[in-house]
């Protein structure tokens, strides 16, 4: 499904371009943040359906941003996908704790990226 906001908070502007370019190319409305707190102000303003984020940011990690969000009622339903370059199998355990609907490893895959975002946001969005 096409249109729906989605947050992309990273602190890297290229891996931020590729994320955004490769939502924006599947139609998606696309915000970015490139630190925990402007993310955390960003969510609360716009309330986006998916927020992708980097678990490392400056400040406040995304962790805690995730933790934050699902903690506060107007947020706590939003999709988080996590993305690191830590491909343990207890990152993701960590991860999936705070509140994160998926994990995905940099150097993302592009296709298998587009893919998770759409099956995300189409689960959400049946009955």
């Amino acid at each position: 499904m096409s249109g729906e906001g989605i947050l992309v908070v990273e602190d890297n502007a290229i891996n931020l371009e590729l994320m955004k370019d490769l939502l924006v190319t599947r139609g998606y409305t696309v915000y970015e943040a490139t630190s925990g707190q402007k993310a955390l102000t960003l969510a609360r303003i716009l309330k986006p359906q998916m927020v992708v984020l980097d678990i490392q940011l400056p400040g406040i990690d995304g962790l805690e941003v995730a933790r934050l969000l699902k903690s506060e009622p107007a947020t706590a339903g939003t999709l988080i996908v996590a993305v690191t370059a830590h491909a343990s199998k207890i990152d993701e355990e960590t991860a999936r704790r705070a509140g994160c609907s998926a994990y995905v490893t940099k150097p993302i895959d592009t296709r298998a990226f587009g893919r998770l975002v759409a099956d995300l946001l189409h689960e959400v969005a049946q009955p």
